[in-house]
C-alpha cells in the first residue's frame, strides 16, 4: 500500500467534480492515479464549479470559432495522400471548430481508401466497426431499401434528425470522431447542418449552468435496447449528454423522441428543451453545407443531421458517401 494522500486531497474529495472523477479511478488505485484524476477534474473547463477556468476556455473558443461554413474548407491535392502542410491546416480548423472539411479533384472515385488513408494521416487509428458496415469497417451510406426498411435511416433518402454518431454505443466503443467523403451527391437535397458540441456546451450553460449540470448526470439519457424479431441487437445504454473524455468534452445526443428516454425531472426535461429549440433555431455557430464529389467532412464526433434528398433518374448514379467512425479523436493544433 502507497503512503496515505495528503490531508489537502481529502478537502477536495468533498467537492463535487472530484468525487466524479474518482469514479472513474480503479478500487485499489495508488496515490498518483488519485492525484491524476483529482487534477484533471479541477483543471478541465467543463466542470460546473470551475467558472474561471470556463470564462478563460469560453473566450478563447468564441475568438477561434469560424464564422462561415467557407471557413472550414481546406482545399486537398489528394486526400490518399496529404501533405504536412494541408494536415496542419486541417488539424488547425478542426481545433477551431472540431471539424473541416477537405475539398479535392477526386469527385465520382469510389476508392474507400480515400476515407481510410486520410483518417490514417490524421492519427486516426482506431477505425470502429458496426453490424450495417463493410466488411472493412467503412459504410456505404446510399438509398438501400432493404437496411431502410429496419429502420436504419442513414441507409435511406429520409431526413435525419440532429444527432452525434454512436450515441447508443456502450462508453467502451464511443465514436469520437468520424470522417464522411462524398464520392456522389444527390441530385437534391442532402445537406448538413452541423454544429461544434463545445459550442452547444456553451450556449447551454451560459444561458443556464443547470442546464449543463441536469445534461451531465450518469443517468441522464437512455436509449432503448435494439431489437428485431424478439433477438436483442443491443442493450440499453445509460448516461450522460456530455461527459469529460480524458479532458476533452464528448457529448452523445439524438433528437429522435422513440429513441430516447431522459431521465424523469424537471431539470432534464427543460435542459433537454432548450437544447432541441437551440438546434432548431438559426444560429450563427450552426454551419449548413452540402458536400459535394470530392469533398469530406472530417470531425470530432460534431452534432448534425442531414435533409432528405431524391436522386436522379435511372440510370443515373446515386447518391454515395462514404462513413468511417474512429474511437479516438482528432489531433489538433
Amino acid at each position: 500500500m502507497g503512503p496515505p494522500l495528503p490531508l489537502e486531497i481529502y478537502g477536495l474529495l468533498m467537492a463535487k467534480d472530484a468525487a466524479n472523477a474518482l469514479r472513474c479511478v480503479p478500487r485499489f488505485s495508488g496515490p498518483r492515479a488519485l492525484n491524476a484524476a483529482l487534477q484533471d477534474a479541477l483543471e478541465h473547463p467543463f466542470a460546473p464549479a470551475r467558472s474561471s477556468a470556463y470564462q478563460r476556455w469560453r473566450e478563447r473558443k468564441l475568438a477561434r470559432y469560424p464564422r462561415r461554413a467557407e471557413d472550414l474548407v481546406v482545399e486537398v491535392r489528394d486526400p490518399r495522400d496529404l501533405s504536412a502542410s494541408e494536415v496542419a491546416q486541417i488539424r488547425r480548423v478542426c481545433g477551431a471548430a472540431n471539424m473541416a472539411v477537405y475539398a479535392s479533384p477526386l469527385a465520382g472515385v469510389a476508392d474507400k481508401d480515400i476515407a481510410r488513408r486520410l483518417g490514417a494521416r490524421l492519427g486516426l487509428a482506431q477505425l470502429h466497426t458496426n453490424p450495417l458496415a463493410d466488411e472493412d469497417g467503412i459504410s456505404a451510406l446510399e438509398a438501400a431499401p432493404a437496411k431502410a426498411a429496419r429502420g436504419y435511416i442513414p441507409y435511406s433518402n429520409q431526413r435525419l434528425l440532429w444527432h452525434t454518431d454512436g450515441y447508443y454505443n456502450a462508453p467502451a466503443q464511443r465514436i469520437r470522431a468520424f470522417i464522411l467523403h462524398c464520392v456522389r451527391p444527390a441530385a437534391a437535397g442532402g445537406e448538413n447542418r452541423l454544429l461544434d458540441p463545445e459550442i452547444a456546451y456553451l450556449l447551454l450553460r451560459d444561458a443556464d449552468p443547470h442546464y449543463v449540470e441536469a445534461l451531465s448526470a450518469p443517468d441522464a439519457m437512455t436509449i432503448p435496447a435494439n431489437a428485431e424479431a424478439g433477438a436483442v441487437l443491443r442493450p440499453a445504454q445509460t448516461g450522460p449528454v456530455f461527459s469529460n473524455d480524458g479532458g476533452a468534452l464528448h457529448m452523445r445526443y439524438t433528437a429522435r423522441t422513440r429513441s430516447i428516454e431522459w431521465r424523469p425531472d424537471e431539470a432534464t426535461r427543460a435542459a433537454a428543451q432548450f437544447l432541441q429549440q437551440m438546434l432548431d433555431t438559426d444560429s450563427r455557430y450552426v454551419f449548413t453545407l452540402r458536400l459535394a464529389g470530392g469533398q469530406g467532412l472530417v470531425c470530432n464526433n460534431v452534432l448534425h443531421n442531414r435533409s432528405a434528398f431524391a436522386d436522379g433518374p435511372a440510370p443515373t448514379p446515386g447518391r454515395l458517401v462514404y462513413r468511417a467512425r474512429y474511437t479516438n479523436r482528432v489531433g489538433t493544433a
